[in-house]
Order: C-alpha cells, then sequence, then structure tokens
C-alpha cells in the first residue's frame, strides 16, 4: 500500500515502517552506547559489553537481542561465546549524526 509519505520518499510503506521500527530500536541511551562501541571495536562479546557498560549480562542481552531483531547487529558463537558485531555499519552515521549536533 502506497502513502502520500511512501510516494514523496520514493519507498514502499512496508519498507518505511521498517525503518521506522530500526529507529526506535536505536533510540535507547543503552543501544546507542553499544551501537558506538561495536562500530569502534567490530566485535565484541556479552561479556565485552555488559562490563564496558557496567550493566547486568541480562540487561545487555535484552538489548542486543531488539537490535538484532531488526537487523542492526548480527552475532555468531564460539564455543560458549556469542560475539557481536553490527549489521549494518551505515547506523553509526545516524548516531554520530545525533552526538555531533
Amino acid at each position: 500500500m502506497e502513502t502520500k509519505i511512501s510516494k514523496i520518499l520514493k519507498i514502499d510503506a512496508e519498507e518505511l515502517q521498517e525503518r521506522a521500527e530500526m529507529l526506535k530500536a536505536m533510540a535507547h541511551p543503552t543501544r546507542i552506547a553499544m551501537i558506538e562501541m561495536l562500530y569502534h571495536d567490530k566485535e565484541m562479546t556479552v561479556t565485552e559489553i555488559h562490563s564496558s557498560l557496567d550493566i547486568e549480562q541480562a540487561v545487555a542481552s535484552n538489548h542486543l537481542g531488539i537490535l538484532k531483531n531488526k537487523n542492526i547487529v548480527k552475532c555468531h558463537r564460539e564455543g560458549k561465546k556469542m560475539f557481536y558485531s553490527l549489521k549494518m555499519q551505515n547506523v553509526h552515521s545516524v548516531i554520530q549524526c545525533m552526538l555531533d549536533s
């Protein structure tokens, strides 16, 4: 279904909705920090992330799950460790734009 907004932006309504959901997922201080860390460090374990942010492991895992669900981060397992990295490097530009303002 095409809306006036999607017509103006030259993107279909479903894709526009997906992008809005990605922005919502990024819109949390902890998740912004995670994106920033992953951009610079390229790949981190859950332990490295929760230790760096001084948050509980379960909290870090929950936030990472939200980012993964919206295709912002990806993960892979090596033994018992889960490694996270940015799936979309360009999301850092959105964060950087906000930090630079």
